[in-house]
């Protein structure tokens, strides 16, 4: 295989693997943190994937302890894993966080580490983690984030081993520097905003739409699943700043309004049609 073939080759695991997990937190757990395979390969193809794509990524899910097999009511399917339940609710945690501004008086996370060279893939792990967590990069080795973010901080430190190597401190901002100008500096916040703006200019004529207009299950079904994973990358990279250090039209909270809208139109029928590709169900 050539690297110009390999290239989409891998984009359509990623897809793959990032709708599963999409399904697994927004389908599967609120069904009892259980699914059918046939059902589930049958669902995620209304959403464009194959099965083979499909019993590739739940294999590697697996792998990587996310899924137990487990039969019920004769029919196979994978449970989730408290690996799986314990970060899907930490995603769930970081989302809601970002969805809700800090409070200023609160303070600050800040995360300093000094990881030696012959360590350096825990290093780039670590630097990740916590842009994954939504951290802002102030400074060689220097990251912040709203103090609420120390538990998580925390874990990430804890979960690469690197707890002798790196220093996590909780307090309120006392330097010069406007702190607007420094937080805009740490965080490509502008790209933020843009990508909230984006996320709203594509779905304000389907809110619309959803307030005259029933979907049917499987329409509402493959919407919601989309929605949703839309979604979902927006609040990883936003920290959730105060209102008081953001521009005064900041996008954020139209965004989360769309949202929410979608998702109370969406997700009951939604679930209601995955629920009838579950076993004991017509």
């Amino acid at each position: 295989m050539t690297t110009a073939e390999a290239a989409p080759a891998s984009q359509q695991n990623r897809r793959s693997r990032t709708t599963v997990v999409t399904f697994l937190g927004a389908v599967v757990r609120p069904l009892g943190d259980w699914m059918p395979i046939a059902g589930a390969i049958d669902l995620l193809a209304q959403v464009g994937l194959d099965a083979p794509s499909v019993r590739t990524a739940v294999h590697r899910l697996k792998g990587n302890g996310w899924l137990d097999s487990e039969t019920r009511a004769g029919t196979r399917g994978y449970a989730l894993t408290e690996t799986a339940l314990t970060t899907l609710a930490a995603g769930d945690e970081v989302i809601w966080h970002a969805r809700t501004p800090a409070d200023l008086a609160d303070g600050w996370c800040i995360v300093n580490f000094g990881v030696p060279e012959s360590m350096r893939a825990k290093r780039h792990q670590l630097r990740a983690h916590l842009s994954h967590l939504g951290f802002g990069n102030v400074g060689t080795a220097l990251w912040i984030a709203p103090a609420r973010m120390r538990d998580a901080a925390e874990r990430a430190v804890t979960e690469l081993e690197l707890e002798s190597y790196a220093a996590i401190f909780v307090g309120g901002y006392h330097g010069t520097q406007d702190l607007t100008e420094l937080l805009y500096s740490s965080w490509d916040l502008e790209a933020i905003d843009q990508s909230y703006r984006e996320f709203v200019a594509a779905h304000s004529d389907l809110a619309r739409q959803l307030q005259n207009t029933n979907l049917s299950g499987r329409d509402a079904f493959v919407t919601y699943l989309d929605v949703v994973g839309r979604w979902r990358k927006l609040p990883f990279r936003d920290p959730g700043l105060p209102h008081d250090v953001l521009a005064p039209d900041w996008s954020a909270p139209a965004a989360v309004s769309l949202f929410e809208r979608l998702v109370d139109a969406l997700e009951k029928p939604a679930l209601a049609h995955a629920s009838s590709h579950w076993p004991g169900t017509t």
